[in-house]
């Protein structure tokens, strides 16, 4: 059973997209150099047909898992989420209680974040202990170095 997961329209779009580029383009590379890989002769001792095969059973892999994660991908609407709490897709700001440093976050699907435009993960540390949360709360999170604490400043939607 696949995990769900929720996409902005971009986000599971840029997902499918990827998906079939590896089974329309990255497939067929990866057959074809099984195939000239085959043909170089004996197979006992041929290291580019061994790591063909190598590079061939890595990408199916990768669009296995890729296929669960569409699988279990729901587009959201963000107009019709709750505004009072933080959930996926929520724009949050919040202050580190320690050092007063204020930051913005939108808490996305894993597949769609990205820490240099503010986009963070709800799996990640700090989006599992801002879900939920309220404004005026203040979440505690558990941190490779440690805890940290964050104030919920203000929640909103784009």
């Amino acid at each position: 059973m696949s995990k769900v997961s929720y996409y902005t329209p971009e986000g599971l779009k840029k997902l499918r997209d990827e998906l079939n580029k590896l089974r329309d383009v990255e497939r067929p590379k990866a057959s074809q150099a099984i195939a000239e890989a085959r043909d170089k002769g004996d197979l006992s001792e041929n290291a580019e047909y061994d790591a063909a095969k190598e590079a061939q059973g890595l990408l199916e892999l990768r669009i296995s898992k890729m296929e669960e994660v569409v699988s279990g991908a729901r587009v959201i609407d963000e107009s019709q989420l709750d505004t009072s709490k933080v959930l996926v897709h929520s724009h949050v700001r919040i202050k580190n209680v320690d050092n007063g440093m204020e930051v913005k976050y939108k808490l996305v699907a894993q597949s769609e974040a990205d820490l240099k435009s503010g986009k963070i993960s709800v799996d990640s540390p700090i989006g599992k202990g801002l879900l939920g949360k309220v404004v005026g709360d203040t979440a505690e999170v558990e941190v490779p170095n440690g805890k940290m604490k964050f104030e919920i400043l203000e929640i909103w939607r784009e």
